[in-house]
Protein backbone atom coordinates (compact mmCIF):
# COMPACT_ATOMS: atom_id res chain seq x y z
CA UNK A 1 0.00 0.00 0.00
CA UNK A 2 1.18 3.22 -0.88
CA UNK A 3 1.43 6.11 1.22
CA UNK A 4 1.51 9.84 -0.10
CA UNK A 5 4.13 12.08 2.29
CA UNK A 6 3.56 16.18 1.29
CA UNK A 7 7.02 17.44 2.66
CA UNK A 8 6.35 20.81 4.55
CA UNK A 9 8.68 23.90 4.70
CA UNK A 10 8.76 26.42 7.45
CA UNK A 11 10.79 29.29 6.90
CA UNK A 12 12.08 31.93 10.00
CA UNK A 13 8.82 34.36 10.78
CA UNK A 14 6.39 31.83 9.86
CA UNK A 15 3.86 31.23 12.72
CA UNK A 16 2.69 27.95 12.22
CA UNK A 17 4.74 24.99 11.10
CA UNK A 18 2.94 22.85 8.33
CA UNK A 19 3.22 19.52 9.76
CA UNK A 20 2.07 15.54 8.89
CA UNK A 21 2.14 12.59 10.60
CA UNK A 22 5.67 11.33 9.48
CA UNK A 23 7.98 14.71 9.18
CA UNK A 24 7.55 18.43 9.77
CA UNK A 25 10.66 20.03 8.22
CA UNK A 26 11.86 23.55 8.91
CA UNK A 27 14.40 25.68 7.61
CA UNK A 28 16.00 28.93 8.89
CA UNK A 29 19.70 31.06 7.92
CA UNK A 30 22.77 30.44 9.71
CA UNK A 31 23.01 32.18 12.85
CA UNK A 32 19.37 32.42 12.83
CA UNK A 33 16.63 31.68 15.66
CA UNK A 34 14.06 28.66 15.19
CA UNK A 35 11.32 28.76 17.62
CA UNK A 36 10.40 26.04 19.85
CA UNK A 37 6.71 25.44 20.74
CA UNK A 38 3.46 26.29 20.04
CA UNK A 39 4.49 28.14 17.11
CA UNK A 40 7.32 25.93 16.24
CA UNK A 41 8.80 23.01 16.67
CA UNK A 42 7.72 20.92 19.46
CA UNK A 43 10.50 20.66 22.06
CA UNK A 44 10.47 17.23 22.46
CA UNK A 45 11.51 16.96 18.74
CA UNK A 46 13.72 20.07 19.55
CA UNK A 47 15.83 17.89 22.24
CA UNK A 48 16.42 15.33 19.93
CA UNK A 49 17.79 17.83 17.08
CA UNK A 50 19.78 19.75 19.79
CA UNK A 51 21.00 16.08 21.15
CA UNK A 52 21.85 15.08 17.37
CA UNK A 53 23.68 18.29 16.51
CA UNK A 54 26.02 18.31 19.49
CA UNK A 55 27.56 15.42 18.33
CA UNK A 56 27.61 16.54 15.03
CA UNK A 57 29.34 19.66 16.48
CA UNK A 58 32.03 17.24 17.63
CA UNK A 59 32.21 15.45 14.29
CA UNK A 60 33.30 18.36 12.56
CA UNK A 61 35.12 19.95 15.10
CA UNK A 62 33.51 24.00 14.65
CA UNK A 63 33.77 26.15 17.33
CA UNK A 64 30.25 27.35 17.67
CA UNK A 65 27.16 24.48 18.32
CA UNK A 66 25.78 23.77 15.66
CA UNK A 67 22.19 24.28 17.47
CA UNK A 68 22.17 25.70 20.59
CA UNK A 69 19.15 26.42 23.03
CA UNK A 70 19.22 30.28 23.54
CA UNK A 71 18.10 32.82 26.16
CA UNK A 72 14.55 32.85 25.11
CA UNK A 73 15.00 28.84 24.79
CA UNK A 74 14.52 28.91 21.32
CA UNK A 75 16.62 26.56 18.89
CA UNK A 76 19.51 28.96 17.34
CA UNK A 77 21.57 27.78 14.22
CA UNK A 78 25.73 28.41 14.11
CA UNK A 79 27.85 28.84 11.38
CA UNK A 80 27.11 25.58 9.15
CA UNK A 81 24.83 24.64 6.47
CA UNK A 82 23.14 21.26 5.32
CA UNK A 83 20.25 19.42 7.01
CA UNK A 84 19.63 18.16 10.32
CA UNK A 85 17.14 15.18 10.88
CA UNK A 86 15.65 13.21 13.44
CA UNK A 87 13.04 10.71 13.12
CA UNK A 88 9.87 13.25 13.01
CA UNK A 89 11.90 16.32 12.41
CA UNK A 90 14.45 18.16 10.19
CA UNK A 91 16.06 21.36 9.81
CA UNK A 92 17.31 23.25 6.89
CA UNK A 93 20.16 25.28 7.61
CA UNK A 94 20.74 27.45 4.37
CA UNK A 95 23.88 30.54 4.49
CA UNK A 96 23.04 34.32 4.50
CA UNK A 97 23.76 35.78 1.11
CA UNK A 98 22.89 39.42 -0.34
CA UNK A 99 18.77 38.11 -1.16
CA UNK A 100 16.13 37.17 1.69
CA UNK A 101 14.76 34.68 -0.71
CA UNK A 102 14.85 31.07 0.77
CA UNK A 103 15.06 29.76 -2.76
CA UNK A 104 17.85 32.30 -3.47
CA UNK A 105 19.97 30.90 -0.73
CA UNK A 106 19.08 27.19 -1.18
CA UNK A 107 20.24 27.31 -5.21
CA UNK A 108 23.19 29.24 -4.23
CA UNK A 109 24.18 26.44 -1.26
CA UNK A 110 23.57 23.34 -3.99
CA UNK A 111 25.77 25.05 -6.29
CA UNK A 112 28.25 25.89 -4.14
CA UNK A 113 28.16 21.76 -2.70
CA UNK A 114 28.06 21.11 -6.45
CA UNK A 115 31.81 22.63 -7.50
CA UNK A 116 33.18 22.36 -3.72
CA UNK A 117 32.89 18.42 -4.36
CA UNK A 118 32.95 18.27 -7.71
CA UNK A 119 29.85 16.92 -8.57
CA UNK A 120 28.44 18.69 -11.68
CA UNK A 121 25.50 16.42 -11.93
CA UNK A 122 23.95 19.47 -10.03
CA UNK A 123 24.40 22.17 -12.38
CA UNK A 124 23.63 20.51 -15.03
CA UNK A 125 20.14 19.86 -14.13
CA UNK A 126 18.34 23.11 -13.75
CA UNK A 127 14.78 21.90 -13.38
CA UNK A 128 15.80 20.35 -10.08
CA UNK A 129 17.33 24.33 -8.64
CA UNK A 130 13.56 25.89 -9.48
CA UNK A 131 11.93 23.48 -7.30
CA UNK A 132 10.08 24.71 -3.94
CA UNK A 133 9.35 21.77 -2.51
CA UNK A 134 12.20 20.22 -1.19
CA UNK A 135 15.59 21.34 0.60
CA UNK A 136 18.98 20.96 -0.34
CA UNK A 137 19.26 17.25 0.90
CA UNK A 138 16.19 16.19 -1.44
CA UNK A 139 17.63 17.92 -4.24
CA UNK A 140 20.34 16.07 -3.84
CA UNK A 141 18.93 12.78 -3.24
CA UNK A 142 17.06 13.48 -6.65
CA UNK A 143 20.02 14.26 -8.10
CA UNK A 144 21.82 10.85 -6.86
CA UNK A 145 18.97 8.56 -7.61
CA UNK A 146 18.47 9.99 -11.13
CA UNK A 147 21.78 8.91 -12.03
CA UNK A 148 21.83 6.33 -10.39
CA UNK A 149 19.15 4.43 -12.30
CA UNK A 150 20.47 6.10 -15.53
CA UNK A 151 23.60 4.08 -14.81
CA UNK A 152 22.00 1.31 -13.38
CA UNK A 153 19.76 0.29 -16.40
CA UNK A 154 22.82 -0.13 -18.71
CA UNK A 155 24.38 -1.86 -16.37
CA UNK A 156 25.67 -2.29 -12.50
CA UNK A 157 29.73 -2.73 -12.58
CA UNK A 158 30.69 -6.01 -12.49
CA UNK A 159 33.88 -8.72 -11.76
CA UNK A 160 34.81 -11.98 -12.56
CA UNK A 161 34.80 -13.89 -9.26
CA UNK A 162 36.50 -17.78 -8.94
CA UNK A 163 33.83 -19.84 -7.64
CA UNK A 164 33.53 -23.60 -6.05
CA UNK A 165 30.40 -25.84 -6.99
CA UNK A 166 29.48 -29.46 -7.64
CA UNK A 167 27.31 -29.20 -10.44
CA UNK A 168 26.18 -31.72 -13.56
CA UNK A 169 27.75 -30.42 -16.09
CA UNK A 170 31.51 -29.78 -16.21
CA UNK A 171 32.01 -25.84 -16.24
CA UNK A 172 35.59 -24.11 -16.15
CA UNK A 173 38.34 -26.92 -14.61
CA UNK A 174 37.57 -29.97 -12.36
CA UNK A 175 38.66 -29.71 -9.19
CA UNK A 176 40.28 -33.20 -9.02
CA UNK A 177 40.86 -33.66 -5.58
CA UNK A 178 37.38 -32.08 -4.16
CA UNK A 179 35.99 -34.62 -7.06
CA UNK A 180 37.48 -37.51 -5.36
CA UNK A 181 37.19 -36.53 -1.78
CA UNK A 182 33.13 -35.89 -1.99
CA UNK A 183 32.29 -36.68 -5.31
CA UNK A 184 33.84 -40.38 -5.76
CA UNK A 185 30.32 -42.15 -5.42
CA UNK A 186 28.62 -38.87 -7.24
CA UNK A 187 29.04 -39.41 -11.15
CA UNK A 188 26.27 -36.94 -11.63
CA UNK A 189 28.55 -34.30 -9.65
CA UNK A 190 31.16 -33.10 -11.02
CA UNK A 191 33.67 -30.66 -8.62
CA UNK A 192 34.22 -27.38 -10.64
CA UNK A 193 36.29 -24.16 -10.63
CA UNK A 194 35.20 -21.43 -12.51
CA UNK A 195 35.13 -17.75 -12.67
CA UNK A 196 31.30 -15.74 -12.82
CA UNK A 197 30.27 -12.83 -13.64
CA UNK A 198 29.24 -10.78 -10.70
CA UNK A 199 27.80 -7.53 -9.39
CA UNK A 200 28.61 -7.76 -6.02
CA UNK A 201 31.45 -5.54 -5.60
CA UNK A 202 32.75 -3.15 -3.22
CA UNK A 203 31.48 -0.24 -5.86
CA UNK A 204 27.94 -1.75 -5.75
CA UNK A 205 27.83 -2.33 -1.67
CA UNK A 206 28.78 1.26 -1.49
CA UNK A 207 25.84 2.11 -4.07
CA UNK A 208 23.60 -0.18 -2.56
CA UNK A 209 24.71 1.04 1.33
CA UNK A 210 23.47 4.96 0.61
CA UNK A 211 20.14 3.65 -1.26
CA UNK A 212 18.93 1.65 1.46
CA UNK A 213 19.87 4.85 3.99
CA UNK A 214 18.62 7.30 2.23
CA UNK A 215 15.20 5.25 1.74
CA UNK A 216 15.34 5.82 5.73
CA UNK A 217 15.36 9.47 5.55
CA UNK A 218 13.70 11.06 1.90
CA UNK A 219 10.18 12.83 2.67
CA UNK A 220 9.15 13.46 -0.69
CA UNK A 221 6.95 10.06 -2.69
CA UNK A 222 9.21 10.96 -6.24
CA UNK A 223 12.45 10.31 -4.40
CA UNK A 224 10.83 7.10 -2.37
CA UNK A 225 9.95 5.54 -5.82
CA UNK A 226 13.31 6.02 -7.48
CA UNK A 227 14.85 4.13 -4.53
CA UNK A 228 12.74 1.48 -4.19
CA UNK A 229 13.41 0.71 -7.76
CA UNK A 230 17.19 0.95 -6.95
CA UNK A 231 16.90 -1.10 -3.93
CA UNK A 232 15.38 -4.17 -6.74
CA UNK A 233 18.08 -3.21 -8.88
CA UNK A 234 20.75 -4.13 -6.59
CA UNK A 235 19.09 -7.18 -4.99
CA UNK A 236 22.17 -9.69 -5.66
CA UNK A 237 24.61 -7.29 -3.91
CA UNK A 238 25.37 -7.93 -0.75
CA UNK A 239 24.38 -5.89 2.26
CA UNK A 240 27.50 -5.02 4.81
CA UNK A 241 27.70 -3.45 8.50
CA UNK A 242 29.67 -0.36 6.97
CA UNK A 243 29.79 0.16 3.38
CA UNK A 244 31.36 3.17 3.80
CA UNK A 245 34.70 1.26 4.25
CA UNK A 246 34.83 -1.23 1.00
CA UNK A 247 37.64 -1.17 -0.32
CA UNK A 248 36.54 0.73 -3.86
CA UNK A 249 38.56 0.53 -6.76
CA UNK A 250 38.11 3.74 -9.44
CA UNK A 251 39.25 3.00 -12.83
CA UNK A 252 38.84 3.71 -16.36
CA UNK A 253 36.05 0.75 -16.34
CA UNK A 254 33.45 2.33 -14.12
CA UNK A 255 34.01 6.00 -14.19
CA UNK A 256 30.69 6.71 -15.00
CA UNK A 257 30.19 6.12 -11.10
CA UNK A 258 32.76 8.10 -9.97
CA UNK A 259 30.43 10.82 -9.35
CA UNK A 260 27.86 8.61 -8.25
CA UNK A 261 30.59 7.12 -5.53
CA UNK A 262 31.42 10.38 -4.01
CA UNK A 263 27.79 11.20 -3.22
CA UNK A 264 27.21 7.79 -2.00
CA UNK A 265 30.20 8.37 0.79
CA UNK A 266 28.91 11.98 1.53
CA UNK A 267 25.73 10.33 2.37
CA UNK A 268 26.87 7.27 4.33
CA UNK A 269 28.60 9.58 6.14
CA UNK A 270 26.22 11.74 7.39
CA UNK A 271 24.36 8.77 8.87
CA UNK A 272 23.84 8.24 12.70
CA UNK A 273 22.68 5.53 14.03
CA UNK A 274 23.06 4.03 17.85
CA UNK A 275 26.04 1.60 18.58
CA UNK A 276 23.59 -0.53 21.21
CA UNK A 277 20.22 -0.82 19.30
CA UNK A 278 21.26 0.03 15.63
CA UNK A 279 17.85 2.28 15.67
CA UNK A 280 18.33 5.15 13.34
CA UNK A 281 19.49 8.32 15.60
CA UNK A 282 19.51 10.93 13.11
CA UNK A 283 21.10 12.29 10.04
CA UNK A 284 23.54 15.72 9.63
CA UNK A 285 24.42 15.96 6.21
CA UNK A 286 26.70 19.48 7.62
CA UNK A 287 29.06 21.40 6.33
CA UNK A 288 31.38 24.34 8.35
CA UNK A 289 30.25 27.63 6.23
CA UNK A 290 33.88 29.06 6.32
CA UNK A 291 34.94 25.87 4.67
CA UNK A 292 32.79 25.28 2.13
CA UNK A 293 32.99 29.14 1.21
CA UNK A 294 37.11 28.75 1.49
CA UNK A 295 36.75 25.17 -1.15
CA UNK A 296 34.07 26.68 -3.61
CA UNK A 297 36.25 29.56 -4.08
CA UNK A 298 38.98 27.64 -4.53
CA UNK A 299 37.69 25.26 -7.22
CA UNK A 300 36.08 27.71 -8.61
CA UNK A 301 39.14 29.29 -9.32
CA UNK A 302 40.79 26.92 -10.56
CA UNK A 303 37.83 26.38 -13.08
CA UNK A 304 37.68 30.28 -14.05
CA UNK A 305 41.51 30.91 -14.67
CA UNK A 306 42.64 27.76 -16.35
CA UNK A 307 44.79 26.83 -17.81
CA UNK A 308 46.61 28.97 -15.27
CA UNK A 309 48.60 27.69 -12.15
CA UNK A 310 46.15 27.45 -8.77
CA UNK A 311 47.54 25.85 -6.20
CA UNK A 312 45.05 25.01 -3.64
CA UNK A 313 46.06 25.03 0.25
CA UNK A 314 49.80 25.14 -0.56
CA UNK A 315 51.73 24.16 2.33
CA UNK A 316 55.39 24.64 1.04
CA UNK A 317 56.45 27.52 2.79
CA UNK A 318 57.40 28.04 6.62
CA UNK A 319 57.08 31.75 8.68
CA UNK A 320 60.87 30.64 10.34
CA UNK A 321 63.72 29.13 9.88
CA UNK A 322 65.83 27.86 12.78
CA UNK A 323 69.23 25.74 12.48
CA UNK A 324 68.20 25.72 8.35
CA UNK A 325 64.96 24.36 9.19
CA UNK A 326 61.32 25.84 8.63
CA UNK A 327 58.87 26.35 11.72
CA UNK A 328 55.26 27.44 11.15
CA UNK A 329 53.41 26.03 8.04
CA UNK A 330 52.01 28.40 5.92
CA UNK A 331 48.92 27.42 4.20
CA UNK A 332 47.22 30.13 2.22
CA UNK A 333 43.60 29.37 0.27
CA UNK A 334 44.69 30.02 -3.12
CA UNK A 335 48.07 30.73 -4.95
CA UNK A 336 48.16 31.73 -8.79
CA UNK A 337 50.70 31.55 -10.56
CA UNK A 338 53.29 31.38 -7.28
CA UNK A 339 52.62 34.98 -6.67
CA UNK A 340 49.44 36.21 -6.38
CA UNK A 341 47.89 34.90 -2.63
CA UNK A 342 44.28 35.07 -2.22
CA UNK A 343 42.88 34.08 0.99
CA UNK A 344 38.80 33.88 1.36
CA UNK A 345 37.01 34.91 4.90
CA UNK A 346 33.35 34.30 5.44
CA UNK A 347 32.39 37.31 7.13
CA UNK A 348 30.99 40.32 6.64
CA UNK A 349 32.47 43.59 5.85
CA UNK A 350 30.90 46.57 7.67
CA UNK A 351 30.95 49.62 5.31
CA UNK A 352 30.60 52.49 8.04
CA UNK A 353 34.09 52.01 8.70
CA UNK A 354 35.07 53.20 4.94
CA UNK A 355 38.76 53.21 5.49
CA UNK A 356 39.26 49.54 6.56
CA UNK A 357 35.83 48.06 5.92
CA UNK A 358 36.15 46.36 9.38
CA UNK A 359 38.97 43.99 8.30
CA UNK A 360 40.83 42.46 11.30
CA UNK A 361 44.34 42.80 12.03
CA UNK A 362 44.84 39.70 12.75
CA UNK A 363 43.81 38.67 9.10
CA UNK A 364 46.41 41.58 7.87
CA UNK A 365 49.34 40.03 10.20
CA UNK A 366 48.56 36.78 8.23
CA UNK A 367 48.54 38.28 4.55
CA UNK A 368 51.58 39.81 5.33
CA UNK A 369 53.40 36.71 6.71
CA UNK A 370 51.67 35.13 3.14
CA UNK A 371 54.02 37.91 1.18
CA UNK A 372 56.87 37.46 2.75
CA UNK A 373 57.34 33.95 2.47
CA UNK A 374 55.81 33.40 -1.22
CA UNK A 375 57.36 37.38 -2.29
CA UNK A 376 54.13 37.86 -3.41
CA UNK A 377 53.50 40.70 -6.10
CA UNK A 378 49.80 40.79 -4.75
CA UNK A 379 47.40 39.87 -1.95
CA UNK A 380 43.83 39.76 -1.78
CA UNK A 381 41.64 39.02 0.91
CA UNK A 382 38.38 37.88 -0.54
CA UNK A 383 34.62 38.16 1.26
CA UNK A 384 31.01 37.35 0.66
CA UNK A 385 29.24 40.24 -0.44
CA UNK A 386 26.26 41.18 1.05
CA UNK A 387 23.10 43.95 0.21
CA UNK A 388 24.92 46.58 2.42
CA UNK A 389 28.34 47.10 -0.07
CA UNK A 390 28.37 49.47 -2.45
CA UNK A 391 29.47 46.46 -5.13
CA UNK A 392 31.16 42.86 -5.47
CA UNK A 393 34.72 43.07 -7.05
CA UNK A 394 37.65 44.92 -5.53
CA UNK A 395 36.84 46.99 -3.34
CA UNK A 396 39.59 48.75 -1.15
CA UNK A 397 43.18 49.04 -3.07
CA UNK A 398 46.22 49.19 -0.39
CA UNK A 399 49.74 48.62 -0.65
CA UNK A 400 52.36 46.75 2.18
CA UNK A 401 54.36 50.01 3.85
CA UNK A 402 57.81 49.73 2.47
CA UNK A 403 57.25 47.52 -0.35
CA UNK A 404 55.57 47.25 -3.63
CA UNK A 405 53.51 44.44 -2.55
CA UNK A 406 49.41 45.59 -3.36
CA UNK A 407 47.12 44.59 -0.81
CA UNK A 408 43.88 44.08 -1.98
CA UNK A 409 40.30 44.00 -0.40
CA UNK A 410 37.50 42.03 -2.67
CA UNK A 411 34.22 40.49 -2.79
CA UNK A 412 32.22 37.86 -4.39
CA UNK A 413 28.64 37.19 -4.65
CA UNK A 414 27.47 33.86 -3.80
CA UNK A 415 23.39 34.01 -4.24
CA UNK A 416 24.44 34.86 -8.14
CA UNK A 417 26.42 31.40 -8.55
CA UNK A 418 26.69 31.57 -12.59
CA UNK A 419 28.47 35.18 -11.93
CA UNK A 420 31.02 33.20 -10.07
CA UNK A 421 33.73 33.05 -12.40
CA UNK A 422 33.63 35.80 -14.30
CA UNK A 423 33.58 37.97 -11.10
CA UNK A 424 36.80 36.16 -9.91
CA UNK A 425 38.65 36.54 -13.43
CA UNK A 426 37.81 40.48 -12.88
CA UNK A 427 39.35 40.45 -9.30
CA UNK A 428 42.46 38.31 -10.38
CA UNK A 429 42.60 40.92 -13.40
CA UNK A 430 42.15 44.11 -11.25
CA UNK A 431 46.12 44.83 -11.09
CA UNK A 432 45.94 48.40 -10.84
Amino acid sequence: MKTRTKLSSVDLGATKPATNRRMASFTVREWGELPVGKDGIPRPLARKLQALAERETQRLRVAQPVLRWNAKQNLQAGQVVGVISVPGASIEILPKVGSESTDTARHALTHMLTVALNLPVVASNPALMSTTRADVLEILISVFTDDMLTAARRGLPHRYLQLEDDIPLLRGKLDIRRQITRNVLRIDRQACRFDELSVDTPLNRVLKGAVHRLSQVTRTAANRRKLYELTARFELVSDVADPSREPVRLDRTNTSFHHLHALAQLFLSAYSQSTSSGRERGFGLLFPMNQLFEEFIGRSMQLALAPRVVRLQNRGRRALESDGKGLFALKPDIVVDDDIVIDTKWKQLKPNNPTTLDVSQTDVYQMLAYARAYQARRLVLLYPWHEILPKEGVLRNWRVSGSSTKFDIATVDIGKPEAVRRTLRAIVACDT
